[in-house]
């Protein structure tokens, strides 16, 4: 039997244990919208942190943060420190009250949360609700891209046949078991992704001849590699550092990240569950960064002839026997459906609750609309691009500066008109995209925060026209 076969077989065995987990959970269901959609409110605080861990950092740390870290080096650590500062900030801060809130309101989505007390609500709700299915349903599809391209770098399968196989697994056990489920096989996911980044970590370093040695060998390589402030940073560091703070602080904005604190079973887990979240989220981030660097010394040529983005499948057929091999793309693909499998369920409750609100409490619409959301990210997967970092970043971005900004008022109960919560969204949404796209200044400032920041001030204005 070939090295493929078992590498297969592994990587189906841990597929088979993450469905089988979901598909379990659905034997706690019940049989109503909020259950689908929130789990009754009732989530342990370890699963909590667990499955937020694995959501938040999805695909992007597998593929786009492993590829980041080795073109640039070592600099890439301030990105992950910036990032899970404000994610840190964003919990600390927000999401107690975010928890508390909506249960008060009864808000079981994200957009009817947005939208509560505001005269003609309807169009704040589907306006929200449309921006998380373009830019959620492109994050989704970034996931499954992440996911398939691993797979096509091991087994050499049809690109498209990686993107089909994740979106059905998510079906599965969404469409069984709704949020419980997809937070249920997280956990797994969880276990399964930090286990299979420090097992490769080890091994590339000790190949590498050790920390010293590794750090020597990327100094031959190119100075730059071990420059803590990189020539990347267009506008020097601290723009740079501060950019990445906001960038983690717009987890307000990222719906299937939120759902998990209005799901938690009180608020006063929140902090539990923030500060292990943290702790494993850190670990993850740094393990992923030294396999990228210790796979610029091991495989080099990836930066003239291939991706560094599949340097992790590439490091893990050059360095691991083929049951680990199999581990670690099963870690990978954890990753991608991880974070998939929410925002599937994010974008089919937009769909569902808040586009057509008449078939709300319809606990059959809510298991239809994930089936149409899945149908429709599953064709941006397999008509997109290719790079997952930016496809990542780029969505986030666009949800962080168009919803984050809202929910900070809605959370702390401030008073928004209409036309002032329409403004915020579209300004933050135009001055993240024309920050990225036209100006092209993503490099010096991540675009969320002069997003956001636009997005504040519209209703910075709007208070001081009110108060003239």
């Amino acid at each position: 039997m070939n090295e493929q076969v078992w590498i297969a077989i592994t990587f189906i065995i841990f597929l088979g244990l993450f469905t089988g987990v979901g598909i379990y959970s659905s034997t706690l269901k019940q049989n109503t919208t909020t259950d689908y959609l929130l789990a009754s409110r009732n989530v342990n605080p370890w699963l909590t942190a667990l499955s937020a861990m694995a959501t938040g950092q999805s695909g992007l740390l597998f593929t786009g943060q492993i590829g980041f870290a080795y073109k640039i080096g070592i600099s890439s650590l301030w990105l992950t420190i910036g990032w899970v500062i404000g994610d840190y900030l964003a919990w600390y801060f927000v999401f107690k009250r975010l928890r508390e809130v909506s249960e008060k309101n009864a808000s079981d989505t994200v957009s009817s949360f947005l939208s509560q007390n505001i005269k003609n609500h309807r169009v704040v709700a589907i306006t929200s609700a449309l921006i998380i299915i373009l830019f959620l349903g492109s994050y989704a599809a970034a996931q499954l891209v992440a996911g398939s391209k691993a797979i096509n770098a091991v087994f050499g399968w049809n690109y498209h046949l990686g993107i089909i196989v994740g979106a059905v697994i998510v079906l599965i056990y969404c469409f069984s078991g709704g949020i419980r489920a997809s937070i249920w096989t997280d956990a797994v996911q969880a276990v399964i992704m930090l286990v299979s980044l420090l097992i490769l970590l080890i091994v590339a370093v000790i190949t590498c001849g050790g920390i010293g040695q590794l750090w020597q060998s990327l100094a031959t390589i190119d100075p730059n590699l071990i420059d803590w402030n990189s020539s990347q940073q267009k506008w020097g560091f601290l723009p740079f550092f501060i950019g990445w703070i906001v960038a983690g602080f717009g987890v307000v904005g990222q719906p299937h990240i939120m759902v998990r604190a209005m799901a938690i079973d009180s608020a006063e887990n929140i902090n539990f569950a923030r500060n292990l979240k943290t702790a494993l989220g850190l670990l993850n981030s740094f393990a992923a960064i030294g396999i990228g660097l210790a796979a610029r010394v091991i495989i080099p040529d990836l930066m003239v002839s291939g991706d560094p983005e599949l340097a992790l499948p590439y490091l893990s057929l050059e360095l691991l026997p083929v049951v680990l091999v199999g581990l670690m793309l099963a870690g990978l693909f954890s990753a991608t459906i991880s974070t998939a499998d929410s925002q599937i369920l994010s974008c089919s409750a937009a769909l569902t609750q808040d586009v057509f609100p008449g078939m709300a409490k319809s606990y059959k619409f809510a298991k239809i609309g994930t089936l149409i959301v899945t149908a429709i990210i599953l064709a941006i997967a397999l008509a997109g691009s290719k790079n997952v970092f930016n496809l990542i970043t780029f969505s986030w971005s666009a949800l962080a500066s168009g919803l984050g900004p809202l929910l900070l008022l809605k959370v702390w109960q401030r008073s928004v008109s209409l036309s002032v919560a329409m403004g915020m969204m579209g300004f933050g949404i135009a001055i993240s995209i024309i920050w990225n796209l036209g100006l092209n200044l993503s490099g010096a400032i991540y675009e969320v925060l002069p997003g956001m920041a636009a997005g504040m001030a519209v209703y910075g204005i709007a208070q001081l026209r009110r108060g003239n």
